[in-house]
């Protein structure tokens, strides 16, 4: 269920992309797809039990507020006078208990399961996407309502959730905004359970109150979506467009009116030429795509080149990779993480295997490409020091 594949079918492909993204909230029940197996109870007690997970990574909320750390956790210091706050097991029962929810950010970055699945997701949308936890035991909110800035996709993993969702009383709202959406009126529009393995798409800016009130504990993953909006391809505009004299002249703000309107009749023009290249969009999410670092990571034991070891297990660590035709005859171009690379055709095999994301074995993908095991390891030492790929199988 983690692979990009299983997420675009599971979430409706291409129609979703086109007719549902960013539109309206959507709703897909579990059946028999599991990805309510991606953290467990006993994951999320190990990974409070293991981190110093302190405020804001680990915190908890009632009613719309903070609960204050000091009510759930309480300061160590090591010998070395290293202090930090410990989570003390009792008192967070007790506030869980009166109606806190227990919320843990970016759990894509400490447990594998959910980073494959919020990996699946960013190659879906071509979007980065970040992992939140919520834990919640009774019918208060947590979090009161409210919307979020930038759309989310819901995995209820464990017990129930029910939610109730309003439109959106503004256009887009964005976290800097020029003016905040007002507070909706009227009963909700649809009012929703989730249970195990169900998933709730929903766009940014839709109210929500989210509430345990099914009679059973509730652990859901939250994968929120980067926002890209105009006001980004406006920035990523104004950086190509040094390439223009007018883009990089100093503003004649000391000169007369003419001059000003000469300059700024310049400006418009050149704006206006760029923003008619009717492949812009194309070119600007290609950037975003292929300069995105994605989520690096060491390949230990590895420091110098990967050896030619057929069982050395690999993955790429930019999961929106874009594989194109090289520039010269018979090469193809691999571009990630900030940097392109070209490489002979006959690679090709072996670079669609990587991007589909999966771990996969340095024989695997000698095999998959009729490649002698040297030759692949060569690649993939080239990836790995760009900081695209590593190894997650280490030869024992």
């Amino acid at each position: 269920m983690h692979h990009a594949a299983s997420w675009a079918v599971r979430l409706g492909g291409g129609t979703f992309l086109t007719q549902v993204l960013h539109r309206s909230y959507a709703v897909f029940p579990a059946e028999g797809a599991d990805p309510g197996s991606l953290l467990s109870w006993d994951d999320l007690n190990s990974i409070v039990a293991t981190y110093r997970m302190e405020a804001p990574r680990l915190r908890l909320s009632q009613d719309g507020e903070t609960v204050p750390s000091g009510r759930y956790s309480a300061p160590v210091t090591n010998r070395r006078g290293v202090t930090w706050n410990r989570v003390h097991p009792a008192e967070l029962h007790a506030r869980l208990a009166e109606g806190a929810s227990l919320v843990v950010d970016a759990v894509d970055e400490i447990h594998p399961p959910v980073r494959a699945a919020a990996e699946a997701l960013e190659r879906f949308f071509g979007t980065p996407v970040q992992a939140n936890a919520y834990a919640s035991w009774t019918e208060r909110e947590g979090f009161g309502r409210h919307w979020d800035d930038h759309d989310v996709v819901v995995v209820q993993q464990q017990g129930a959730k029910r939610w109730r969702l309003w439109e959106p009383t503004r256009t887009a709202p964005t976290y800097r905004d020029v003016e905040s959406p007002k507070e909706p009126g009227g009963e909700p529009i649809a009012d929703i359970v989730l249970g195990p393995g169900d998933v709730l798409y929903l766009p940014r800016g839709w109210w929500h109150t989210v509430t345990a009130d099914q009679g059973t504990e509730s652990l859901h993953l939250t994968f929120g979506l980067v926002t890209h909006t105009g006001a980004g391809i406006i920035s990523w505009l104004a950086d190509q467009m040094h390439a223009d004299d007018v883009v990089r002249l100093d503003v004649p703000r000391h000169a007369d009116p003419a001059a000003k309107a000469a300059y700024l009749d310049a400006l418009r023009t050149a704006m206006s030429t760029a923003l008619s290249d009717t492949e812009l969009i194309d070119r600007w999410a290609d950037s975003i795509d292929t300069t995105h670092f994605g989520r690096p990571a060491p390949s230990l034991p590895y420091v110098a080149d990967l050896p030619p070891s057929p069982e050395v297990t690999v993955r790429i660590t930019a999961a929106r990779a874009k594989l194109t035709a090289g520039t010269t005859a018979g090469t193809v171009t691999l571009a990630a993480a900030g940097t392109e690379w070209e490489f002979a055709q006959r690679a090709t095999p072996v670079l669609r295997l990587l991007l589909r994301g999966e771990p996969v074995t340095i024989g695997d993908l000698a095999s998959a490409a009729g490649l002698e095991v040297d030759d692949v390891a060569d690649v993939l030492t080239v990836l790995i020091k760009g900081q695209a790929a590593c190894v997650v199988g280490a030869k024992s």
